[in-house]
């Protein structure tokens, strides 16, 4: 099989920044459905959509890796990809009842250009995963204007497609550019990072402004800062460096798992956080309904657990401290349970923080940020 090289994608363009921000609309919208109704089968819901959303957002990114947006014909295919996640993003909150159409219409569109465009210029790398990546497009499609379990189920087929079709493919034919594949999965959990910093002003929508509420949005964006700074804190580089080094036969796969997979319960974790953030501002001085409070220090715990299976596959860093944190954020959740959700919040702050300061104080200065 013969490799299709990568065209001159150096780093990230303004135009795929553009995409994101469409994107990560609907991370909002999953945010605002999970916020309103923190139960098991609300939690089932958001994860479904996320996984189908995510697999073809991230099929994008592999995308623009492959192929530049640097003419006219592929930038409006690009702006058509925004759009189909736009009615993704906008049918969000409804998918489960009256807009399930919209969720599989707008995906089938996002998948048809996407295969379109890799098919054209990317033959090798997409000929075997394209029949795949359809039939996972038709089951979302099926599923949105179906009633019912059928709905769900049909959009768990093509979660299990989308799942089992990478490993039905050698991928080798994929020439990852890594410097270009951390920079656009690193902007995106910054962007949705943000979303845990709208929550903050959603959350204190009619609130008045008293010491209270400045206390717990303080609290609210300390703890974005430190998530942020779990995930970057310098190792931007070190992940491109270590995606580098896996050998270009190899280096497909990695990127999968490491920024596939991986990146799945980072951004579900930011989700949570920021339900979480929503319901501590609204109630900050009182105790908090449990599922509320699992949001706060789950989300933080799966965002955590997230980065070490992350770091791990790239082996990056020792992973005992983080996952010693994860299990300390879940610790809080009695806080916010018995008591309010101002203690449980800044518990959680404690936490990272002493996570971060820990690792700060234990790394090499040149590696400091």
């Amino acid at each position: 099989m013969t490799t299709q090289p990568n065209e001159s994608v150096v780093r990230v363009s303004t135009l795929e920044l553009f995409f994101d921000l469409v994107f990560v609309f609907t991370i909002t919208q999953l945010t605002a459905l999970l916020a309103a109704d923190v139960s098991p089968r609300t939690v089932l819901h958001v994860l479904v959509l996320l996984m189908i959303i995510w697999w073809m957002y991230d099929g994008f990114a592999w995308l623009t890796n492959t192929i530049a947006p640097s003419d006219p014909v592929r930038r409006a295919l690009l702006l058509a990809g925004m759009a189909g996640f736009l009615l993704i993003a906008l049918a969000g909150p409804d998918a489960y009842a009256a807009s399930g159409w919209a969720i599989g219409v707008g995906y089938f569109v996002v998948n048809a250009i996407h295969s379109g465009l890799l098919l054209r210029f990317a033959p090798d790398a997409m000929r075997q995963l394209a029949p795949l990546n359809l039939l996972s497009a038709a089951l979302v499609l099926a599923g949105g204007f179906a009633t019912g379990p059928w709905r769900l189920g049909l959009w768990l087929a093509a979660i299990v497609v989308m799942t089992v079709s990478p490993y039905v493919h050698p991928l080798a034919a994929w020439n990852v550019s890594s410097a270009h594949f951390v920079e656009r999965h690193g902007l995106i959990i910054i962007i949705a990072l943000g979303e845990s910093v709208v929550a903050i002003g959603v959350g204190a929508a009619g609130l008045a402004l008293d010491a209270t509420l400045v206390l717990v949005a303080v609290l609210a964006l300390v703890a974005s800062f430190l998530l942020w700074w779990v995930y970057f804190g310098g190792d931007d580089v070190r992940a491109e460096h270590a995606l580098d080094a896996v050998p270009p036969a190899r280096r497909a796969r990695v990127a999968l798992h490491a920024f596939g997979w991986a990146h799945l319960p980072l951004l579900f974790g930011i989700i949570a956080f920021a339900a979480g953030v929503k319901k501590a501002i609204g109630h900050a001085e009182e105790h908090i309904h449990l599922g509320q409070a699992l949001t706060l220090g789950g989300g933080v715990a799966i965002f955590l657990a997230g980065d070490v299976l992350f770091r791990w596959i790239l082996g990056l860093g020792i992973l005992r401290y983080r996952l010693l944190a994860a299990v300390l954020a879940v610790a809080t959740v009695p806080l916010g349970y018995y008591l309010t959700a101002v203690a449980q919040l800044t518990a959680v702050v404690a936490v990272m923080a002493a996570l971060v300061t820990f690792e700060w104080r234990r790394s090499p200065a040149p590696d400091r940020p």
